[in-house]
C-alpha cells in the first residue's frame, strides 16, 4: 500500500511562545480578495533538505520551538476564521480570529524508503502519491473555521528531509507566508528559540475604506448541484518541471525588448519568460484560432495602493490581472507582442483599478468555485526560498503540493541566482508536444 510508504509518527499543535498579548489585533475582517479566495484549496509549498547531521527527534524539538517563538510575532497564522450568520438576509460573514489558543498543527512523518531524488524526479501529480508529503491536500479556505490556517509537516526521507506546509490564503498571500518562513528558519538556526528576535509585524490595516465591513457572502459551504469542477488532477493532466538559466532569462528578456521595440527594458523578465511559456503551451494544443486563451497573474498591491502600504505588510494582497487574447493573434505574433499584452495588463493594476473591481464586486458577491485558464501563474520568483537554513543547511529542491489544475503555473527561484523554476500542470497531449518542441527548448531544460 502507498500509504504504508509515509507513515506519520506525532501530530501535535504549536501555540505562540506568548498567548494572549494585549497587544495583538483580536480581528482582521475579509477583504474581497480573500472572499473571492474561500473555495479555493490552501496553498502548498515544499522544501527539500540534506539530511542533517543532528538526531531527528533534536530537529523536530528545535522546529517546534523556534516555530513557537515565529507565531509570537506571526500570531494570525495561529487562529482561526470565524462565521457568524446573518438571518436578516440568509448571508454569512467571515473574519480572522487572531486568538493564538488555536494554534499550528505539526506533524512529523517518516518515509525512509523515498529518497529527494524520487519526489524531485517525479513529482507530485502523476508520481509519488502527494498528498501523503503535504499537511492540508483537499482542505479548502473557507474550512479554515474548523482547520488551522497553517499546517506544517517535517518528513525523513532516506536521505534527506522534506518540509512541507499549507496555508489559508485569507490570512496571507505567498509575499507574506515566505516572509514568515524566513523569519522561522533565522530564528531556529541563530537559537532553539530562547532568543525572541526584534519582528515588527505590519498588518494589512487601512485598505478600501469605502466599504463597510464585515461584508456579507453566500455561505462557501452551501454547493448548488452544478458546483465547480474539481480541481484534482486526473489522469488527463500531467505535471512538468522545468528551468531557465540566468543566460536564457536575459535573452528571453532582450529579445521580447527588441521585438517591442523597446530600449529601456520595459518587459520584465518574468514576464518574457511568461509570454514564452504561454505562447508554447497555446502553439502546442488543439484550440481553435477563434478562441480566447487567458494568463491569470497575481499582482502585489501592496505599493500600488494610494497610500501604499508597507513592503512588509503581512496579510492577503494581491489582486489577480488577467491578459486575455485571441489564441490567433497570439499564433500570428511573436514573443515581444504577446510579453507587451502582459506588461500592459500589469501596469494597469492601481489604486483605483483595485477599488473599482472591490466596490463593484460586494454589490454583486460571487465566490467562484475554481480558477483555470490556459496559463494560472501563482508564486513569484522574488520570495526567498533557497536561502531558508534551519541549522543544517539551505534547501537543495523545492516544489508545490497538490492539488494542481489544468494551466497552473507555480513560479520558483531558481537554486542558482538569476534563475527561474517552474512547476506546471497541462493536458498530457501538450506536455508530449512540450518536451519535442525545439523552440520552445531553446530556452527550457526540463527536468528529468
Amino acid at each position: 500500500m502507498e500509504e504504508d510508504l509515509v507513515v506519520v509518527k506525532s501530530t501535535s499543535i504549536v501555540h505562540p511562545k506568548t498567548l494572549n498579548q494585549s497587544d495583538r489585533v483580536k480581528k482582521i475582517h475579509l477583504t474581497p480578495w480573500d472572499l473571492t479566495r474561500l473555495r479555493f484549496c490552501y496553498p502548498q509549498r515544499g522544501l527539500f533538505f540534506p539530511k542533517p547531521d543532528s538526531n531527528i527527534d533534536t530537529i523536530i524539538s528545535m522546529l517546534k520551538t523556534s516555530l513557537s517563538v515565529a507565531l509570537d510575532h506571526f500570531y494570525p497564522l495561529a487562529g482561526r476564521l470565524v462565521k457568524i450568520f446573518n438571518e436578516n438576509d440568509n448571508t454569512v460573514s467571515i473574519f480572522i480570529c487572531c486568538d493564538s489558543g488555536f494554534g499550528v498543527k505539526f506533524d512529523h512523518a517518516v518515509a525512509k524508503t523515498i529518497t529527494v531524488g524520487d519526489l524531485v524526479k517525479s513529482g507530485f501529480v502523476d508520481g509519488l502519491f502527494g498528498s501523503l508529503f503535504f499537511p492540508a491536500t483537499g482542505i479548502k479556505n473557507y474550512q479554515g473555521v474548523s482547520n488551522p490556517l497553517l499546517m506544517v509537516q517535517v518528513t525523513e526521507l532516506e536521505d534527506g528531509i522534506l518540509l512541507s506546509y499549507g496555508y489559508n490564503h485569507t490570512v496571507a498571500d505567498g509575499k507574506s507566508i515566505w516572509m514568515f518562513i524566513n523569519k522561522w528558519s533565522e530564528i531556529c538556526s541563530i537559537d532553539t528559540g530562547s532568543k525572541s528576535m526584534e519582528i515588527s509585524l505590519s498588518l494589512r490595516g487601512w485598505f478600501l475604506d469605502a466599504i463597510e465591513y464585515p461584508i456579507h457572502t453566500p455561505d462557501p459551504e452551501m454547493k448548488p448541484p452544478s458546483y465547480g469542477a474539481s480541481t484534482t488532477t486526473t489522469n488527463i493532466f500531467q505535471e512538468i518541471v522545468f528551468h531557465l538559466t540566468k543566460e536564457n532569462v536575459l535573452k528571453l528578456k532582450a529579445k521580447a525588448n527588441n521585438e517591442a521595440g523597446f530600449e529601456d527594458g520595459k518587459i520584465s523578465s518574468l514576464q518574457a519568460v511568461l509570454g514564452h511559456i504561454w505562447r508554447s503551451r497555446v502553439k502546442n494544443s488543439d484550440m481553435s484560432r477563434e478562441e480566447e486563451t487567458h494568463c491569470r497573474v497575481p499582482i502585489d498591491m501592496r505599493e500600488r495602493l494610494n497610500p501604499k502600504l508597507k513592503e512588509e505588510c503581512f496579510g492577503n494582497v494581491i489582486q489577480t490581472g488577467i491578459a486575455i487574447v485571441n489564441v490567433g493573434e497570439l499564433l500570428d505574433h511573436g514573443l515581444g507582442w504577446l510579453a507587451m499584452q502582459i506588461n500592459k495588463m500589469v501596469r494597469s493594476q492601481t489604486d483605483e483599478n483595485a477599488k473599482t473591481f472591490a466596490e463593484n464586486w460586494v454589490k454583486n458577491v460571487e465566490i467562484p468555485a475554481a480558477v483555470s485558464g490556459n496559463l494560472l501563474v501563482t508564486s513569484c520568483p522574488r520570495f526567498n526560498v533557497y536561502g531558508n537554513d534551519f541549522g543544517w543547511g539551505k534547501p537543495i529542491g523545492s516544489r508545490s503540493g497538490p492539488p494542481f489544475s489544468d494551466g497552473k503555473l507555480v513560479v520558483f527561484q531558481g537554486v542558482e541566482e538569476g534563475g527561474f523554476e517552474f512547476q506546471a500542470c497541462f493536458p498530457r497531449d501538450v506536455v508530449v508536444k512540450l518536451i519535442k518542441d525545439a523552440e520552445f527548448l531553446e530556452y527550457v531544460d526540463i527536468a528529468s
